[in-house]
């Protein structure tokens, strides 16, 4: 169905009244899919409180092992092992979601070919599409290390972040690292955004596009873990994902956040305009 041409001329009509933004994240935090992913990533914390509380009290002194080891340890540490856990599934599933749904939903629902005849731009409607999906999925990201860091000084303190290598940051400057670490994660999963987005206008279902974006990052570190691929992994979209626990040292390496920021942002651009051009040409009658 071909939007209306010349529809600025009509009385009253405005393409930048049609499809606002808060209308549409008004929409989208309605949903019981929203509410649910959001109370999963705030209740995640207490749940590992919990489960940490059926083991044994921590050891202040403790060195060596890994970060789960510590993660009773004091706050900041509670919200690296909380990085651990949620980084690999539960936050690349969030943004999967959100963005996945966000032209697919529309179109299973059969109101998109609706919404393009208000008519509502094309290329608008991805815009404030993605912008929805990206506000709440940072909401989501962000939520989870403040939920984390809350609960970590409650049930934990606000001790210094001790690494497994013996090395102490002040409980200050830790939350300056949990700061840049949830900034770093925020961009390094913008490939998936980008991805999930291209999924959602090239398919009518959201599950298949958020399937397919969770099958692309289990696979990408699947692929990573075969060091035989040697170079070519520094190419995997996951590759520089927990790049962020170096800030959690006292001496700093930038390079892999750094790699990791430039890979996901080219991702995003590339996923970016295949989603735009696919959209344009995207037949949305059948």
């Amino acid at each position: 169905m071909s939007e209306v041409q010349d529809v600025d001329a009509v009385p009253g009509y405005r393409t930048s009244r049609t499809l606002r933004l808060g209308v549409e994240l008004r929409r989208q935090l309605r949903r019981r899919r929203t509410k649910l992913l959001i109370a999963l990533v705030a209740v995640l914390p207490v749940v590992l409180v919990l489960a940490f509380g059926m083991g044994d009290d921590p050891d202040p002194d403790k060195r060596g092992g890994t970060f789960a080891d510590l993660a009773m340890v004091s706050a900041p540490n509670f919200v690296v092992y909380g990085f651990f856990v949620a980084g690999s599934f539960l936050l690349p599933l969030v943004v999967a979601v959100f963005f996945g749904d966000a032209v697919a939903g529309e179109a299973s629902w059969s109101s998109l070919k609706y919404l393009l005849s208000i008519p509502v731009p094309r290329a608008r409607l991805l815009r404030q599409k993605a912008l929805a999906a990206g506000a709440l999925s940072l909401f989501a990201l962000v939520l989870f290390p403040v939920t984390s860091l809350l609960v970590g000084v409650i049930a934990y303190g606000a001790g210094d972040a001790t690494s497994p290598t013996g090395d102490a940051v002040p409980f200050g400057k830790s939350l300056l690292a949990v700061v840049i670490a949830t900034v770093y994660i925020v961009v390094q999963l913008s490939w998936m955004a980008g991805f999930t987005l291209f999924l959602s206008v090239s398919l009518d279902s959201p599950l298949g596009a958020v399937g397919g974006g969770v099958m692309a990052a289990i696979l990408s570190q699947i692929l990573d873990s075969i060091t035989a691929l040697d170079a070519a992994r520094d190419y995997l979209p996951t590759h520089h994902a927990f790049a962020w626990i170096d800030v959690f040292s006292t001496d700093v390496d930038w390079t892999g956040m750094a790699d990791g920021v430039l890979l996901s942002i080219g991702y995003t651009a590339l996923f970016g305009v295949l989603a735009a051009r696919r959209f344009a040409r995207k037949d949305i009658t059948s």
